[in-house]
Formats: structure tokens, C-alpha cells, sequence
């Protein structure tokens, strides 16, 4: 008799575990965006080409990556792929929206290929700069150091993947709703990293901005999860008609880049990850201070 029962337990949920399967069967992604999803996909190719660059050059022991006529240190090409992947991060999503395109499969695409290319690359960047400066671990200072950078990188990559999983969830299809984002984005975090790991390679700058890197990472990995809210840089101060300011200050902006392009990617990136930080520290907590009225009785006289 008990077998029985059991077995008369087991039919119903099989059932409905077969029912199960037959939907997800039905549910078959069919079709999909050619041009958007190859653009996804060049993301995740340029963050994967950034960390093989990083990786010969650790293995190699040498910091020159030669192509024909180019002479670049390896580090800064790891770089500049990662910001070539920040290139293709916009496109993809702008080409999905133009098109009316936009998908569930292609958002988890991007999801995917960012992860690569701004959480695992940029990390593994740092740690690859970082080991080769530092040399192989001896005593035990030195020991200690390499566990802090790594659990830094650690913490960065991690931060990232929750960063980009809560945006899965919360985002909203329409492009009224992208004016700000909720916590700094992705590849702003790893525009911080990699313009100063570009700005040090090609400028040959002191080694204290390459050690500032892993205390950057904590402060970084944490805004990438806070509720801080950044500016949609396109959709705020570019798209549609601005003031004449605006014109102004892209064209400064551009002059940067021409004079000095690695001093220009370092005053941007940093400049927009602690902006926004600054305008909520100085609101919710030195304003907040300054309004709360004092408990202290007047004197009477």
C-alpha cells in the first residue's frame, strides 16, 4: 500500500513537469537581430582580446606589443581594447532601439559579453599590471600585498556581475526610461581602471597611481551596486536640441582628446565616477546636517 501511494504521488508531478518542458519547447527562440547581436558579440571579442594581451605580456616578460609600424606596451593595447569594447556597448544598444529591435535574448547577450569585457578584464588587467611591477612574491609583506589585489580584483568582478544582474531586472525597455542609471555603470568603472593603466604605460608616470589601482577598485565595485544615480551622458547632454553651452563644452571636450588623449580618458572617467558621488555626499550628508535644526534652547536673557 505505501508504494502505491507514492507511486500515485509521483504521476501528477510528472505530468506537470512534462506540461513544463512542452512550454519551454514552444518558447524557442525562432528568430533574432543579426547586426545588434554581432555588435554584442565584437564586445565580448575585444574584452577576451584584452585579457590575452594582458596575459602574454605577464608571460612574455616583456611590455612591448609590436604590430608592423605600432609600438604599444601591451597593457595600454589591453586597454584600448577594453575601450573599443565600450565603443560596440554603445552601438549595439543604439542600432537595437533605432531598429526597434530590442529583445530579451539581446539584453542578456549584452549582460554576458559586459561581464567580459568591463568586470573579468579590467580586474585581470589591474592584477596582470600589478604582478608585473611587483615581481614574483617573496617575503611576506609582499604576500600580503598580492592577496589584497587579488581579493580587490575579486571584489570588482563580483560587483560587476551583481551590477549588471540588477540591471536586468530593473531595466525598462523604453528609452524615456534611460536618462539616468542607478549605481555607475559598468563600463565607467572600467574606463577608471584602464585610463589609468593606459595613462601610466604610455606616459611613463610613477608607479603610485598603478598602486592606487586596487583601493580604487573597493570604492568603484561599491558605487557599481549603491543607489547613487549617474547621468545617461548621450541622452542628457547630447541627444536632441541642448543649449549653446552644450556646443561649448563638447567642443573643449574634443580639444582634450586631440591635445592629449590619455590625460583626456583619465579626467573623463574619473571626473564622471566621482561627480555624482560628490553631488550625493554633499546632499545627503553635509546639506542634511546643515538643515537639521538645533536642539539646543536659546538662552534666555
Amino acid at each position: 500500500m505505501p508504494r502505491l501511494k507514492t507511486e500515485a504521488h509521483r504521476a501528477p508531478y510528472g505530468a506537470a513537469k512534462e506540461s513544463l518542458l512542452r512550454r519551454v519547447r514552444r518558447q524557442r527562440l525562432k528568430t533574432i537581430t543579426v547586426l545588434p547581436s554581432l555588435i554584442t558579440i565584437l564586445n565580448g571579442v575585444c574584452g577576451f582580446t584584452a585579457i590575452a594581451l594582458a596575459s602574454r605580456a605577464a608571460a612574455a616578460g616583456t611590455n612591448e606589443f609590436t604590430y608592423h609600424k605600432l609600438e604599444v606596451p601591451y597593457f595600454a593595447m589591453a586597454g584600448y581594447m577594453i575601450l573599443l569594447a565600450m565603443i560596440a556597448d554603445m552601438l549595439d544598444g543604439r542600432l537595437a532601439r533605432i531598429s526597434q529591435s530590442t529583445s530579451s535574448f539581446g539584453g542578456q547577450l549584452d549582460s554576458i559579453c559586459d561581464i567580459i569585457s568591463f568586470g573579468v578584464a579590467p580586474a585581470f588587467l589591474m592584477l596582470k599590471v600589478l604582478d608585473y611591477h611587483l615581481g614574483p612574491a617573496g617575503s611576506a609583506p609582499e604576500n600580503f600585498l598580492q592577496s589584497f589585489i587579488w581579493l580587490a580584483a575579486a571584489v570588482y568582478m563580483s560587483f560587476a556581475a551583481i551590477r549588471l544582474a540588477r540591471f536586468n531586472v530593473e531595466n525598462e525597455q523604453d528609452e524615456s526610461a534611460h536618462m539616468s542609471f542607478i549605481g555607475l555603470p559598468t563600463p565607467a568603472a572600467a574606463g577608471v581602471i584602464v585610463s589609468l593603466v593606459i595613462f601610466h604605460q604610455e606616459t611613463l608616470s610613477q608607479n603610485a597611481i598603478i598602486y592606487a589601482l586596487p583601493f580604487l577598485a573597493f570604492g568603484l565595485a561599491v558605487l557599481m551596486v549603491s543607489r547613487i544615480r549617474y547621468p545617461h551622458i548621450l541622452n542628457q547632454y547630447i541627444k536632441g536640441k541642448k543649449p549653446f553651452a552644450h556646443l561649448i563644452r563638447v567642443l573643449l571636450f574634443l580639444g582634450l582628446v586631440i591635445w592629449n588623449i590619455q590625460t583626456a580618458l583619465v579626467l573623463i572617467f574619473c571626473g564622471f565616477a566621482a561627480s555624482s558621488f560628490v553631488k550625493w555626499f554633499y546632499y545627503k550628508v553635509i546639506r542634511k546636517r546643515k538643515l537639521v535644526p538645533s536642539t539646543e534652547q536659546p538662552a534666555l536673557t
